[in-house]
This record gives C-alpha cells, structure tokens and sequence, in this order.
C-alpha cells in the first residue's frame, strides 16, 4: 500500500517507466478493495504500490466514517488521503488529522424522522457523531454488524441529538433495504439525502452529499481532474463517484445499480478485481 499519495509530473525519461495511464485511483473499502475478512490481497497491494510508483495518487473513498476507517488504514500501512463518511469528511490518515467534515443539521435530520415514520412506521436508527474520535451510537432494535467496530448503545432518541452528526443510519423491520430507501427518497429526499450503502445500510445524510463531493475536494487538493480519475466500487453510493470520474469500474459482486451504469465490470472483491485492472492497465503502457 502506497504510504502517500503521489501525484505525476509526467513520463519519466527514456529509461525509466511511463506515467501510469490515470492520474489518481479511487477506491471504495468494504465490498472493494478489502475482501471478505477485511484485509487486501498481496497482489492488490502490489497493483497499488506499482501505480503509484508510476505516479499515480490512490484515496480510499468509504462510507465509513474517520472513527470506523482510521484503524483500517492504520493496519494497511495507509498514509494518503481518505473520503469517509459519503463524503462528508477528507481524512488526511498520514497526519490523523480531519480536513473537512460536512455535519447533518440535527434539526433538519429529527424532522425527517419524524415525516418518514408516519409514512413507514417506526425505523431503528443508529447515528454517526462528528469528528475523528465521533461515537457511533445504536438505538433499540438497530442490527449492528457483526466485527470489531465500536458502537454505544442508546435507549432514548433524544441521546441522539446532544452532540453534532455526520449522518443517520436507518433500519425497518419490514422493508429491505432497497425498499427502504426508495421510500425515505419519497418520504424525506427534500430535507436529507439518502443512500443505501450495503446490506443493512441505509443513510441519511446532508442534502446533495455524496461520495463524488469528497472525492472532488480530495482531488483538488492533489491538483487532479475528474478525467484523470479511475474509480473502484460495489454499491449504489458510489454512483455519483462514477459519474464524477473518467472510468467507472463496479466489482463482480456489486449492487444491480452500480453494475448498470459502469464502465467495466471486473472481478469481485475476493478475487483481485482491482489488480486484474490496474495491471492490464500498467502493461498496456
């Protein structure tokens, strides 16, 4: 895993390899560059590093917010940029330090709660709070995922509104999950945005947030363009990181969503999808 994100100058010279074809590689995490048990391959490491020797600049971009990604990026030796949160925060994993958090207004997020049970019924919901150190809270009923990602339990909703948030999380004991967020959408699209980003993960975030916001910021700050951008994943909130960048490519096991509108489906994410890319795209050069 490359320990920062470089950015090309160009071709070296005669000698040397050529730039690799584009400029920043964009990854989601789970379902995309970790596999199954939550590690990366050998040969996707190799892929990485190879890129970014050739001067390609990699960022992790993640649904996940810092405190459920910093660790992860810790044990992959990750040093770059991160997108977490859907793009609400740009993480800088070398320094620990946040750069920019987009917060959910409390206000805005109790109101569509409210609107979105009237129509569904009552939901379980969990809450991310803001900042590198934020908890994530679950409240009665929310089906945490098995692992080591730590939440606090809550009783009362109220609990949920004390400190600022990153996003909402929602669950309904009826409904799946696409269902569900095609009736949040109608119920609440004008007050919050909502992505489903996994299996059991519906989200309610900041109005217009999405994956691609974060990654722009990112990218701008490397001096990189959208065109030059390559971009890995396997749920439908990485569609707007695929329209955003100049190549889309969805893992085998990706969400029906995001395989309609890739460019490339390769393969899944146990199966070295990312590598099989990068390095045809490294020997086409």
């Amino acid at each position: 895993m490359s320990a920062s994100p470089a950015v090309p100058s160009g071709p070296s010279g005669p000698s040397g390899p050529a730039a690799f074809p584009y400029r920043l590689i964009a990854t989601d995490l789970d379902g995309t560059l970790l596999r199954s048990d939550d590690t990366v391959s050998e040969r996707t490491r190799a892929a990485l590093d190879a890129a970014t020797a050739r001067g390609a600049a990699h960022i992790v971009v993640t649904g996940r917010a810092v405190p459920w990604t910093k660790q992860i990026l810790a044990n992959l030796g990750y040093r770059g940029l991160a997108v977490c949160a859907q793009g609400a925060q740009v993480y800088d994993a070398g320094s620990g330090r946040l750069l920019t958090s987009v917060t959910l207004d409390r206000r805005v997020a109790e109101q569509a709660l409210l609107r979105l049970e009237k129509e569904v019924g009552t939901v379980a919901v969990a809450a991310s709070r803001d900042g590198v150190d934020g908890e994530v809270l679950a409240g009665p009923g929310y089906r945490v995922h098995d692992g080591p990602l730590p939440y606090v339990p809550f009783e009362n909703r109220e609990t949920i509104w004390r400190q600022p948030l990153n996003k909402l999380y929602i669950q309904h004991g009826q409904l799946d999950d696409d269902e569900l967020a095609k009736a949040a959408r109608a119920a609440v699209g004008d007050l919050v945005g909502v992505v489903m980003a996994g299996e059991g993960i519906v989200e309610l975030l900041p109005l217009g947030l999405t994956k691609a916001k974060g990654l722009a910021l990112a990218a701008r700050r490397l001096k990189i363009r959208a065109a030059e951008t390559i971009a890995f994943g396997d749920m439908p909130n990485d569609l707007p990181m695929f329209a955003w960048a100049g190549r889309g490519v969805a893992m085998e096991n990706a969400h029906e969503e995001l395989l309609t509108v890739a460019d490339e489906v390769t393969a899944s994410n146990d199966e070295d999808g990312i590598a099989l890319v990068l390095e045809r795209l490294a020997a086409a050069r």
